[in-house]
Protein backbone atom coordinates (compact mmCIF):
# COMPACT_ATOMS: atom_id res chain seq x y z
CA UNK A 1 0.00 0.00 0.00
CA UNK A 2 1.07 3.57 -0.90
CA UNK A 3 2.38 5.88 2.02
CA UNK A 4 1.76 9.45 1.43
CA UNK A 5 3.50 11.81 2.70
CA UNK A 6 1.55 15.04 1.82
CA UNK A 7 -2.27 15.40 2.50
CA UNK A 8 -4.46 18.55 2.35
CA UNK A 9 -7.62 17.06 4.11
CA UNK A 10 -9.69 16.88 1.16
CA UNK A 11 -10.57 13.15 1.59
CA UNK A 12 -12.05 11.11 3.72
CA UNK A 13 -9.80 9.67 6.53
CA UNK A 14 -9.51 6.94 9.30
CA UNK A 15 -7.30 6.22 11.90
CA UNK A 16 -5.98 3.10 12.94
CA UNK A 17 -3.76 1.77 15.09
CA UNK A 18 -1.99 0.82 11.77
CA UNK A 19 -1.79 4.29 9.78
CA UNK A 20 -4.28 6.93 8.94
CA UNK A 21 -5.87 5.99 5.31
CA UNK A 22 -7.15 7.74 2.77
CA UNK A 23 -10.67 6.80 1.27
CA UNK A 24 -13.10 8.27 -1.94
CA UNK A 25 -16.34 8.42 -2.44
CA UNK A 26 -18.18 5.78 -4.63
CA UNK A 27 -18.58 6.81 -7.62
CA UNK A 28 -21.66 4.27 -8.39
CA UNK A 29 -25.03 6.55 -8.01
CA UNK A 30 -27.16 4.51 -5.00
CA UNK A 31 -29.93 5.49 -3.19
CA UNK A 32 -27.61 5.77 -0.52
CA UNK A 33 -24.34 7.85 -1.57
CA UNK A 34 -21.32 5.79 0.15
CA UNK A 35 -17.55 6.12 0.77
CA UNK A 36 -14.86 3.54 0.14
CA UNK A 37 -11.89 2.28 1.86
CA UNK A 38 -10.00 -0.30 -0.45
CA UNK A 39 -7.51 -2.51 -0.25
CA UNK A 40 -6.81 -2.02 4.09
CA UNK A 41 -4.60 -4.18 5.20
CA UNK A 42 -5.25 -6.94 8.26
CA UNK A 43 -2.52 -9.06 8.26
CA UNK A 44 1.12 -9.01 7.21
CA UNK A 45 2.09 -10.07 3.72
CA UNK A 46 2.49 -13.93 3.21
CA UNK A 47 5.60 -14.26 1.20
CA UNK A 48 8.51 -15.77 1.69
CA UNK A 49 9.06 -17.32 4.93
CA UNK A 50 5.74 -16.52 5.51
CA UNK A 51 3.90 -18.84 2.99
CA UNK A 52 1.55 -21.32 4.10
CA UNK A 53 1.84 -20.07 7.48
CA UNK A 54 -1.02 -18.90 9.76
CA UNK A 55 -1.59 -15.19 8.93
CA UNK A 56 0.19 -12.47 11.23
CA UNK A 57 -1.56 -9.41 12.13
CA UNK A 58 -0.91 -6.02 10.84
CA UNK A 59 1.91 -3.91 12.73
CA UNK A 60 1.34 -0.33 13.99
CA UNK A 61 2.19 2.90 11.97
CA UNK A 62 2.02 6.80 11.93
CA UNK A 63 1.86 6.78 8.17
CA UNK A 64 -0.66 7.78 5.97
CA UNK A 65 -1.78 5.85 3.07
CA UNK A 66 -3.67 5.74 0.10
CA UNK A 67 -6.99 3.53 0.25
CA UNK A 68 -8.70 4.31 -2.97
CA UNK A 69 -7.89 1.25 -5.21
CA UNK A 70 -7.98 -2.36 -3.99
CA UNK A 71 -4.98 -4.05 -2.84
CA UNK A 72 -3.58 -7.34 -4.19
CA UNK A 73 -5.60 -10.26 -4.62
CA UNK A 74 -4.03 -13.33 -3.33
CA UNK A 75 -2.07 -15.69 -6.25
CA UNK A 76 -4.70 -18.28 -7.16
CA UNK A 77 -7.28 -18.69 -9.48
CA UNK A 78 -8.50 -20.85 -12.55
CA UNK A 79 -8.40 -18.28 -15.85
CA UNK A 80 -7.58 -15.26 -13.91
CA UNK A 81 -4.24 -15.01 -14.88
CA UNK A 82 -1.75 -12.89 -12.72
CA UNK A 83 -2.65 -9.80 -12.85
CA UNK A 84 -3.02 -7.86 -9.69
CA UNK A 85 -1.94 -10.56 -7.78
CA UNK A 86 0.91 -11.07 -5.32
CA UNK A 87 0.93 -12.38 -1.75
CA UNK A 88 1.11 -9.37 0.27
CA UNK A 89 -2.87 -9.52 -0.06
CA UNK A 90 -4.37 -9.68 3.35
CA UNK A 91 -6.70 -6.68 2.90
CA UNK A 92 -10.07 -5.13 3.83
CA UNK A 93 -12.10 -3.11 1.32
CA UNK A 94 -14.70 -1.10 4.01
CA UNK A 95 -17.66 0.60 2.88
CA UNK A 96 -20.14 3.09 4.67
CA UNK A 97 -22.44 5.68 4.15
CA UNK A 98 -21.42 8.83 3.12
CA UNK A 99 -24.00 10.14 5.66
CA UNK A 100 -22.21 8.58 8.36
CA UNK A 101 -19.10 10.26 8.25
CA UNK A 102 -17.33 11.23 10.11
CA UNK A 103 -20.03 8.55 12.90
CA UNK A 104 -22.74 10.02 13.93
CA UNK A 105 -24.01 6.59 15.03
CA UNK A 106 -22.61 2.87 14.98
CA UNK A 107 -24.12 0.72 12.52
CA UNK A 108 -24.78 -3.28 11.98
CA UNK A 109 -21.71 -4.00 9.99
CA UNK A 110 -21.65 -7.36 6.76
CA UNK A 111 -18.75 -9.22 6.40
CA UNK A 112 -19.06 -10.59 2.78
CA UNK A 113 -16.59 -14.29 2.84
CA UNK A 114 -16.56 -14.53 -0.94
CA UNK A 115 -16.57 -18.34 -2.95
CA UNK A 116 -14.31 -19.89 -5.23
CA UNK A 117 -14.30 -23.60 -4.50
CA UNK A 118 -11.43 -22.50 -1.82
CA UNK A 119 -9.29 -22.30 -5.45
CA UNK A 120 -10.05 -18.83 -6.44
CA UNK A 121 -12.02 -15.77 -5.76
CA UNK A 122 -11.14 -12.18 -4.24
CA UNK A 123 -12.85 -10.22 -2.38
CA UNK A 124 -14.32 -7.84 -4.60
CA UNK A 125 -16.57 -10.88 -6.02
CA UNK A 126 -19.72 -10.00 -4.14
CA UNK A 127 -20.97 -6.70 -4.95
CA UNK A 128 -20.98 -4.91 -1.66
CA UNK A 129 -21.32 -1.28 -2.30
CA UNK A 130 -24.75 -2.04 -3.75
CA UNK A 131 -26.11 -4.23 -0.93
CA UNK A 132 -25.29 -0.89 1.27
CA UNK A 133 -26.07 1.54 -1.74
CA UNK A 134 -29.34 -0.04 -1.53
CA UNK A 135 -30.14 -0.43 2.04
CA UNK A 136 -32.97 1.11 3.86
CA UNK A 137 -31.06 0.82 6.75
CA UNK A 138 -27.62 1.81 6.70
CA UNK A 139 -25.09 -0.54 7.05
CA UNK A 140 -21.34 -0.77 6.91
CA UNK A 141 -19.90 -3.53 4.66
CA UNK A 142 -16.89 -5.48 4.23
CA UNK A 143 -15.36 -7.55 1.91
CA UNK A 144 -11.62 -9.19 2.06
CA UNK A 145 -9.44 -11.54 0.50
CA UNK A 146 -8.47 -14.70 1.66
CA UNK A 147 -5.65 -17.04 0.89
CA UNK A 148 -6.83 -20.22 -1.20
CA UNK A 149 -6.01 -22.91 -3.23
CA UNK A 150 -2.23 -24.46 -2.28
CA UNK A 151 -1.40 -20.77 -0.24
CA UNK A 152 -4.28 -21.49 1.90
CA UNK A 153 -5.02 -25.19 1.92
CA UNK A 154 -2.26 -27.76 1.88
CA UNK A 155 -3.41 -30.71 3.72
CA UNK A 156 -1.58 -33.77 4.22
CA UNK A 157 0.37 -34.93 7.46
CA UNK A 158 3.66 -33.14 6.80
CA UNK A 159 1.76 -29.50 7.06
CA UNK A 160 0.06 -31.17 10.01
CA UNK A 161 2.87 -31.53 11.85
CA UNK A 162 4.02 -28.08 10.94
CA UNK A 163 0.82 -26.43 11.80
CA UNK A 164 -0.30 -25.41 8.87
CA UNK A 165 -3.60 -26.64 8.15
CA UNK A 166 -6.51 -24.47 7.03
CA UNK A 167 -4.53 -21.28 7.33
CA UNK A 168 -7.05 -19.58 4.72
CA UNK A 169 -9.61 -20.32 7.51
CA UNK A 170 -7.34 -18.57 10.03
CA UNK A 171 -6.87 -15.76 7.38
CA UNK A 172 -10.68 -15.14 7.92
CA UNK A 173 -10.70 -15.56 11.26
CA UNK A 174 -7.76 -12.97 11.72
CA UNK A 175 -9.95 -10.97 9.37
CA UNK A 176 -13.04 -11.12 12.45
CA UNK A 177 -10.55 -9.93 15.05
CA UNK A 178 -9.39 -6.91 12.77
CA UNK A 179 -13.21 -5.96 12.50
CA UNK A 180 -13.66 -6.21 16.19
CA UNK A 181 -10.60 -4.36 16.87
CA UNK A 182 -11.36 -1.65 14.16
CA UNK A 183 -14.92 -1.40 12.15
CA UNK A 184 -15.88 1.53 15.37
CA UNK A 185 -13.80 3.63 12.98
CA UNK A 186 -15.86 3.40 10.09
CA UNK A 187 -19.17 3.72 12.01
CA UNK A 188 -19.60 -0.16 12.46
CA UNK A 189 -20.67 -1.75 15.68
CA UNK A 190 -18.71 -4.85 16.47
CA UNK A 191 -21.53 -6.39 18.22
CA UNK A 192 -24.04 -5.90 15.77
CA UNK A 193 -22.28 -8.01 12.94
CA UNK A 194 -23.49 -10.44 10.01
CA UNK A 195 -21.32 -12.98 8.14
CA UNK A 196 -22.24 -13.15 4.71
CA UNK A 197 -21.00 -16.14 2.22
CA UNK A 198 -22.04 -17.86 -0.97
CA UNK A 199 -20.36 -21.41 -1.91
CA UNK A 200 -17.10 -21.61 -0.78
CA UNK A 201 -17.99 -18.56 1.29
CA UNK A 202 -20.83 -20.29 2.94
CA UNK A 203 -18.84 -23.32 3.35
CA UNK A 204 -16.79 -20.74 5.76
CA UNK A 205 -19.10 -19.24 7.14
CA UNK A 206 -20.36 -23.32 8.17
CA UNK A 207 -17.14 -24.06 9.95
CA UNK A 208 -17.08 -20.61 11.98
CA UNK A 209 -20.24 -21.00 13.12
CA UNK A 210 -19.17 -24.33 14.93
CA UNK A 211 -15.39 -22.52 15.82
CA UNK A 212 -14.87 -21.85 19.21
CA UNK A 213 -18.49 -22.69 20.68
CA UNK A 214 -17.26 -22.24 24.47
CA UNK A 215 -17.05 -18.25 24.22
CA UNK A 216 -19.08 -15.76 22.08
CA UNK A 217 -18.63 -15.27 18.47
CA UNK A 218 -17.50 -11.96 17.11
CA UNK A 219 -20.36 -12.26 14.58
CA UNK A 220 -24.27 -12.09 15.86
CA UNK A 221 -25.74 -13.79 12.41
CA UNK A 222 -25.03 -15.28 9.84
CA UNK A 223 -26.35 -15.69 6.02
CA UNK A 224 -25.24 -18.95 4.32
CA UNK A 225 -26.05 -19.47 0.35
CA UNK A 226 -25.41 -22.65 -1.42
CA UNK A 227 -23.38 -24.02 1.09
CA UNK A 228 -22.91 -25.99 4.46
CA UNK A 229 -20.22 -26.80 6.79
CA UNK A 230 -21.34 -30.22 5.54
CA UNK A 231 -21.20 -30.00 1.85
CA UNK A 232 -19.32 -32.87 0.38
CA UNK A 233 -18.15 -34.05 3.66
CA UNK A 234 -15.08 -33.09 5.05
CA UNK A 235 -12.28 -35.19 5.74
CA UNK A 236 -9.07 -35.56 8.41
CA UNK A 237 -5.65 -34.08 7.10
CA UNK A 238 -3.95 -37.62 6.59
CA UNK A 239 -6.95 -38.96 4.33
CA UNK A 240 -5.20 -40.95 1.53
CA UNK A 241 -7.18 -38.23 -1.15
CA UNK A 242 -5.19 -35.80 0.63
CA UNK A 243 -1.59 -37.40 0.45
CA UNK A 244 -2.14 -38.15 -2.94
CA UNK A 245 -3.05 -35.31 -4.21
CA UNK A 246 -0.09 -33.63 -1.92
CA UNK A 247 2.52 -36.06 -3.94
CA UNK A 248 0.79 -34.79 -7.10
CA UNK A 249 1.44 -31.20 -6.24
CA UNK A 250 4.88 -32.12 -5.84
CA UNK A 251 5.16 -33.87 -8.78
CA UNK A 252 4.23 -31.13 -11.03
CA UNK A 253 7.14 -28.85 -9.01
CA UNK A 254 9.55 -31.83 -9.68
CA UNK A 255 10.24 -31.76 -5.41
CA UNK A 256 9.28 -36.03 -4.94
CA UNK A 257 12.70 -36.52 -4.20
CA UNK A 258 13.43 -33.42 -1.75
CA UNK A 259 13.29 -34.67 1.96
CA UNK A 260 11.00 -33.37 4.02
CA UNK A 261 12.36 -31.65 6.69
CA UNK A 262 13.83 -29.46 3.78
CA UNK A 263 10.49 -29.16 1.58
CA UNK A 264 8.60 -26.56 3.63
CA UNK A 265 11.52 -24.26 3.11
CA UNK A 266 12.34 -25.13 -0.41
CA UNK A 267 8.73 -25.01 -1.17
CA UNK A 268 8.85 -21.09 0.43
CA UNK A 269 11.95 -20.24 -1.77
CA UNK A 270 9.84 -21.27 -5.02
CA UNK A 271 8.13 -18.46 -7.49
CA UNK A 272 4.58 -17.57 -6.13
CA UNK A 273 3.59 -17.80 -9.68
CA UNK A 274 5.08 -21.31 -10.36
CA UNK A 275 3.60 -23.01 -7.32
CA UNK A 276 0.68 -20.99 -8.23
CA UNK A 277 0.58 -22.56 -11.94
CA UNK A 278 1.20 -26.40 -9.84
CA UNK A 279 -1.89 -25.78 -7.77
CA UNK A 280 -4.21 -24.96 -10.85
CA UNK A 281 -2.84 -28.13 -12.94
CA UNK A 282 -3.87 -30.50 -9.63
CA UNK A 283 -6.99 -28.88 -9.52
CA UNK A 284 -7.78 -29.16 -12.82
CA UNK A 285 -6.89 -33.06 -12.88
CA UNK A 286 -9.80 -33.52 -10.37
CA UNK A 287 -12.22 -30.95 -11.93
CA UNK A 288 -15.19 -31.80 -11.39
CA UNK A 289 -14.87 -33.71 -8.63
CA UNK A 290 -16.29 -34.01 -4.54
CA UNK A 291 -12.46 -34.20 -4.17
CA UNK A 292 -11.40 -31.04 -5.36
CA UNK A 293 -7.42 -30.42 -4.06
CA UNK A 294 -7.03 -27.96 -1.61
CA UNK A 295 -9.99 -27.83 0.86
CA UNK A 296 -10.79 -27.52 4.23
CA UNK A 297 -10.15 -30.76 6.48
CA UNK A 298 -10.82 -31.49 10.19
CA UNK A 299 -7.78 -30.71 12.01
CA UNK A 300 -8.39 -31.72 15.29
CA UNK A 301 -8.71 -29.99 18.69
CA UNK A 302 -8.02 -26.46 18.64
CA UNK A 303 -8.27 -26.28 15.20
CA UNK A 304 -10.72 -24.67 13.13
CA UNK A 305 -12.40 -27.64 12.66
CA UNK A 306 -12.08 -30.33 15.33
CA UNK A 307 -14.02 -32.52 14.36
CA UNK A 308 -16.38 -33.82 11.51
CA UNK A 309 -19.01 -31.20 11.04
CA UNK A 310 -21.90 -33.75 11.36
CA UNK A 311 -20.86 -34.81 14.39
CA UNK A 312 -20.71 -31.19 15.85
CA UNK A 313 -24.64 -30.93 14.71
CA UNK A 314 -25.46 -33.88 16.20
CA UNK A 315 -23.65 -32.83 19.63
CA UNK A 316 -24.97 -29.25 19.54
CA UNK A 317 -21.98 -27.99 19.18
CA UNK A 318 -22.69 -23.88 17.26
CA UNK A 319 -23.29 -20.95 18.25
CA UNK A 320 -27.03 -20.31 18.66
CA UNK A 321 -27.62 -17.11 16.53
CA UNK A 322 -29.90 -16.18 14.17
CA UNK A 323 -29.48 -18.02 10.66
CA UNK A 324 -30.44 -17.51 7.00
CA UNK A 325 -29.99 -20.26 4.56
CA UNK A 326 -31.25 -21.01 1.44
CA UNK A 327 -30.40 -22.91 -2.61
CA UNK A 328 -31.06 -22.41 -5.86
CA UNK A 329 -33.26 -25.17 -7.62
CA UNK A 330 -30.39 -25.84 -10.72
CA UNK A 331 -27.17 -25.75 -8.15
CA UNK A 332 -25.49 -28.21 -10.31
CA UNK A 333 -25.95 -27.50 -13.68
CA UNK A 334 -22.78 -25.69 -13.88
CA UNK A 335 -20.35 -28.95 -12.81
CA UNK A 336 -21.60 -31.66 -14.53
CA UNK A 337 -21.51 -32.97 -18.21
CA UNK A 338 -23.72 -31.40 -20.48
CA UNK A 339 -23.57 -34.01 -23.23
CA UNK A 340 -24.33 -36.70 -20.96
CA UNK A 341 -26.54 -39.21 -22.70
CA UNK A 342 -26.92 -42.73 -21.55
CA UNK A 343 -27.82 -43.88 -17.98
CA UNK A 344 -24.49 -46.32 -17.65
CA UNK A 345 -22.93 -42.32 -17.83
CA UNK A 346 -24.84 -41.32 -14.85
CA UNK A 347 -24.27 -44.24 -12.90
CA UNK A 348 -20.49 -43.68 -13.89
CA UNK A 349 -20.37 -40.14 -12.67
CA UNK A 350 -21.16 -40.90 -9.00
CA UNK A 351 -19.04 -44.32 -8.69
CA UNK A 352 -16.16 -42.36 -9.87
CA UNK A 353 -17.32 -39.06 -8.03
CA UNK A 354 -18.25 -41.00 -4.72
CA UNK A 355 -16.11 -44.33 -4.35
CA UNK A 356 -17.44 -44.64 -1.17
CA UNK A 357 -21.28 -45.38 -2.67
CA UNK A 358 -21.44 -49.60 -2.60
CA UNK A 359 -23.57 -51.30 -5.57
CA UNK A 360 -26.47 -51.04 -3.70
CA UNK A 361 -26.55 -47.64 -2.90
CA UNK A 362 -25.87 -46.94 -6.62
CA UNK A 363 -29.15 -49.10 -7.32
CA UNK A 364 -31.14 -46.92 -4.56
CA UNK A 365 -29.37 -43.75 -6.85
CA UNK A 366 -31.25 -44.98 -10.26
CA UNK A 367 -34.51 -45.79 -8.35
CA UNK A 368 -34.24 -42.02 -6.88
CA UNK A 369 -33.48 -40.45 -9.47
CA UNK A 370 -35.46 -42.67 -12.42
CA UNK A 371 -33.69 -42.83 -15.87
CA UNK A 372 -36.36 -40.74 -18.27
CA UNK A 373 -34.81 -42.84 -21.11
CA UNK A 374 -36.57 -45.67 -19.87
CA UNK A 375 -38.66 -44.45 -17.24
CA UNK A 376 -41.69 -42.16 -19.01
CA UNK A 377 -42.80 -41.09 -15.32
CA UNK A 378 -39.37 -39.70 -14.56
CA UNK A 379 -39.57 -36.35 -13.39
CA UNK A 380 -36.18 -36.28 -15.15
CA UNK A 381 -36.91 -35.88 -18.74
CA UNK A 382 -34.90 -33.28 -20.52
CA UNK A 383 -36.68 -30.95 -22.23
CA UNK A 384 -33.80 -28.32 -22.71
CA UNK A 385 -32.18 -27.96 -26.75
CA UNK A 386 -28.16 -28.44 -27.07
CA UNK A 387 -27.92 -30.95 -23.98
CA UNK A 388 -27.82 -34.41 -23.36
CA UNK A 389 -30.85 -36.70 -22.51
CA UNK A 390 -29.04 -37.35 -18.99
CA UNK A 391 -28.06 -33.60 -17.88
CA UNK A 392 -31.87 -32.67 -16.12
CA UNK A 393 -31.01 -35.80 -14.32
CA UNK A 394 -27.17 -35.84 -13.32
CA UNK A 395 -27.47 -31.89 -12.54
CA UNK A 396 -30.52 -32.22 -10.33
CA UNK A 397 -28.29 -35.37 -8.19
CA UNK A 398 -24.74 -33.75 -7.95
CA UNK A 399 -27.05 -30.57 -7.11
CA UNK A 400 -28.80 -32.09 -4.35
CA UNK A 401 -25.58 -33.77 -2.78
CA UNK A 402 -23.27 -30.90 -2.91
CA UNK A 403 -25.82 -28.14 -2.02
CA UNK A 404 -29.04 -28.66 -1.44
CA UNK A 405 -29.04 -31.76 1.16
CA UNK A 406 -26.22 -29.91 3.05
CA UNK A 407 -28.40 -26.38 3.18
CA UNK A 408 -31.41 -28.17 4.40
CA UNK A 409 -29.62 -30.42 6.92
CA UNK A 410 -28.17 -26.91 8.17
CA UNK A 411 -31.90 -25.59 8.65
CA UNK A 412 -32.98 -28.82 10.46
CA UNK A 413 -30.33 -29.24 12.47
CA UNK A 414 -30.34 -25.12 13.49
CA UNK A 415 -34.21 -25.11 13.96
CA UNK A 416 -33.97 -27.40 17.05
CA UNK A 417 -31.99 -24.47 18.93
CA UNK A 418 -33.05 -21.40 20.20
CA UNK A 419 -32.31 -19.13 17.59
CA UNK A 420 -34.58 -18.62 14.45
CA UNK A 421 -33.69 -19.91 11.24
CA UNK A 422 -35.32 -18.56 7.51
CA UNK A 423 -34.79 -20.65 4.43
CA UNK A 424 -35.53 -19.91 1.08
CA UNK A 425 -35.42 -21.48 -2.55
CA UNK A 426 -34.06 -19.54 -5.33
CA UNK A 427 -35.92 -20.29 -8.53
CA UNK A 428 -35.82 -18.17 -11.07
CA UNK A 429 -34.24 -19.16 -14.38
CA UNK A 430 -31.56 -17.12 -15.77
CA UNK A 431 -30.17 -19.06 -18.29
CA UNK A 432 -32.42 -21.14 -20.64
CA UNK A 433 -29.85 -24.67 -19.90
CA UNK A 434 -28.56 -23.53 -16.58
CA UNK A 435 -31.73 -22.44 -15.19
CA UNK A 436 -31.65 -21.07 -11.40
CA UNK A 437 -27.94 -21.83 -11.39
CA UNK A 438 -25.31 -21.75 -8.94
CA UNK A 439 -24.44 -18.36 -7.85
CA UNK A 440 -27.44 -16.88 -10.08
CA UNK A 441 -29.34 -15.85 -6.85
CA UNK A 442 -26.43 -13.28 -5.45
CA UNK A 443 -26.98 -10.77 -8.22
CA UNK A 444 -30.23 -10.51 -6.68
CA UNK A 445 -29.62 -10.58 -2.99
CA UNK A 446 -27.31 -7.47 -3.51
CA UNK A 447 -29.71 -5.72 -5.89
CA UNK A 448 -26.90 -5.74 -8.62
CA UNK A 449 -28.85 -6.88 -11.68
CA UNK A 450 -28.62 -5.08 -14.97
CA UNK A 451 -32.28 -6.53 -16.41
CA UNK A 452 -35.09 -3.64 -16.72
CA UNK A 453 -37.42 -6.86 -16.68
CA UNK A 454 -39.97 -5.98 -13.96
CA UNK A 455 -40.37 -9.70 -12.70
CA UNK A 456 -36.27 -9.67 -12.22
CA UNK A 457 -36.26 -5.78 -10.76
CA UNK A 458 -38.60 -7.16 -8.33
CA UNK A 459 -37.42 -10.44 -7.19
CA UNK A 460 -33.95 -8.52 -6.90
CA UNK A 461 -35.98 -5.58 -4.89
CA UNK A 462 -38.00 -8.52 -2.56
CA UNK A 463 -34.49 -10.47 -2.06
CA UNK A 464 -32.77 -7.00 -1.31
CA UNK A 465 -34.99 -5.90 1.07
CA UNK A 466 -35.20 -9.41 3.19
CA UNK A 467 -31.03 -9.48 3.19
CA UNK A 468 -31.24 -5.94 4.37
CA UNK A 469 -33.59 -6.76 7.47
CA UNK A 470 -31.60 -9.38 8.23
CA UNK A 471 -28.61 -7.38 8.04
CA UNK A 472 -29.63 -5.08 10.14
CA UNK A 473 -32.02 -6.97 12.85
CA UNK A 474 -31.29 -10.43 12.24
CA UNK A 475 -35.28 -10.55 10.75
CA UNK A 476 -35.65 -10.49 7.65
CA UNK A 477 -39.39 -9.00 7.93
CA UNK A 478 -38.34 -6.01 10.55
CA UNK A 479 -37.93 -3.56 8.14
CA UNK A 480 -40.29 -3.07 5.29
CA UNK A 481 -38.82 -0.45 3.02
CA UNK A 482 -39.85 -0.26 -0.35
CA UNK A 483 -41.74 -3.76 -0.10
CA UNK A 484 -44.10 -3.24 2.90
CA UNK A 485 -46.42 -5.96 1.65
CA UNK A 486 -44.06 -8.47 1.26
CA UNK A 487 -45.05 -11.95 2.07
CA UNK A 488 -43.96 -12.66 5.90
CA UNK A 489 -40.94 -15.00 5.90
CA UNK A 490 -41.56 -17.61 8.94
CA UNK A 491 -38.90 -18.89 10.93
CA UNK A 492 -38.22 -22.42 9.72
CA UNK A 493 -39.49 -25.46 11.78
CA UNK A 494 -38.66 -29.50 10.77
CA UNK A 495 -42.42 -29.93 11.13
CA UNK A 496 -43.58 -27.46 9.08
CA UNK A 497 -40.89 -26.91 6.75
CA UNK A 498 -41.73 -23.52 5.08
CA UNK A 499 -39.74 -21.19 3.65
CA UNK A 500 -39.76 -18.27 1.12
CA UNK A 501 -39.70 -19.20 -2.61
CA UNK A 502 -38.60 -16.49 -5.32
CA UNK A 503 -39.06 -16.50 -8.85
CA UNK A 504 -41.25 -19.29 -8.88
CA UNK A 505 -43.78 -20.88 -11.60
CA UNK A 506 -41.45 -19.30 -14.18
CA UNK A 507 -40.53 -19.40 -17.96
CA UNK A 508 -37.40 -18.41 -20.06
CA UNK A 509 -37.72 -17.12 -23.13
CA UNK A 510 -33.65 -16.03 -24.79
CA UNK A 511 -35.79 -12.72 -26.23
CA UNK A 512 -37.32 -11.55 -23.33
CA UNK A 513 -36.10 -12.70 -20.13
CA UNK A 514 -38.29 -13.91 -17.46
CA UNK A 515 -41.98 -14.00 -18.65
CA UNK A 516 -43.63 -15.54 -16.14
CA UNK A 517 -42.65 -16.04 -12.04
CA UNK A 518 -44.26 -15.39 -8.91
CA UNK A 519 -41.39 -12.96 -7.52
CA UNK A 520 -42.19 -14.30 -3.54
CA UNK A 521 -44.02 -16.31 -1.71
CA UNK A 522 -44.08 -18.65 1.56
CA UNK A 523 -44.55 -22.90 0.89
CA UNK A 524 -44.14 -25.65 2.89
CA UNK A 525 -41.63 -26.82 0.47
CA UNK A 526 -41.28 -30.75 -0.04
CA UNK A 527 -39.21 -30.25 -2.84
CA UNK A 528 -36.24 -32.84 -3.12
CA UNK A 529 -37.26 -34.28 -0.07
CA UNK A 530 -36.90 -37.97 -1.37
CA UNK A 531 -33.49 -36.99 -2.63
CA UNK A 532 -32.45 -35.35 0.16
CA UNK A 533 -33.17 -38.26 2.37
CA UNK A 534 -31.07 -40.58 0.06
CA UNK A 535 -27.71 -37.84 0.41
CA UNK A 536 -28.87 -37.48 4.20
CA UNK A 537 -27.83 -40.90 4.67
CA UNK A 538 -24.70 -41.31 3.25
CA UNK A 539 -23.27 -38.32 4.76
CA UNK A 540 -22.14 -40.32 7.95
CA UNK A 541 -21.11 -43.08 6.13
CA UNK A 542 -18.71 -40.55 3.89
CA UNK A 543 -17.40 -39.02 7.12
CA UNK A 544 -16.60 -42.39 8.65
CA UNK A 545 -15.43 -43.80 5.62
CA UNK A 546 -13.64 -41.53 3.11
CA UNK A 547 -13.57 -42.51 -0.39
CA UNK A 548 -10.19 -43.52 -2.13
CA UNK A 549 -9.33 -41.20 -4.58
CA UNK A 550 -10.20 -41.24 -8.71
CA UNK A 551 -9.58 -39.18 -11.15
CA UNK A 552 -12.20 -38.07 -13.62
CA UNK A 553 -9.77 -39.11 -16.88
CA UNK A 554 -11.99 -42.26 -17.51
CA UNK A 555 -15.20 -40.75 -17.91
Amino acid sequence: MTAIKDFNGSRPSVTLRQGTYLGIEVSEEYPRPLLQFLGVPYGLSTAGARRFRPPLPVEPSSKTFDASKYGSRCPSGVEEGTAGFGEDCLNANIYLPKDNYPSKKLLPVVISVHGGAFNFGTGSDRDVPSLIGWSEEPIVGVSFNYRTGVFGFLPCTLTAKLGLLNVGLKDQALLFEWVQENIHKFGGDKNNVTLLGFSAGAHSVGHHLMHNTNKPPPFQRVIIESGASTARAIYPYNNPTHEVQFGDFLLKLGLTEVPSDRLLETLQSLSASRIQKASESVFETYNPSVRWPFQPVIDGPGGIIPTAPLQAWKEGRWHKIPILTGFNTNEGAMFVPHNMSTSTQFTSFFRILLPGLSEEDLKVLNETYPDPLTNPSSKYKETRPDVGPQFYRVEQAYGHFAYVAPVRQTADFAAAGPSPVYLYHFALKSDLVGGAGHGDHALFATHSISSHHETWKEVAGLMHACWASFIATGDPNAIKGRFPDRPIWPKYLSSSRKLALFGADHEFAPSFGAIKASAMSIVNSSWATEECEYWWARTKKFEENPPETRHFSNL
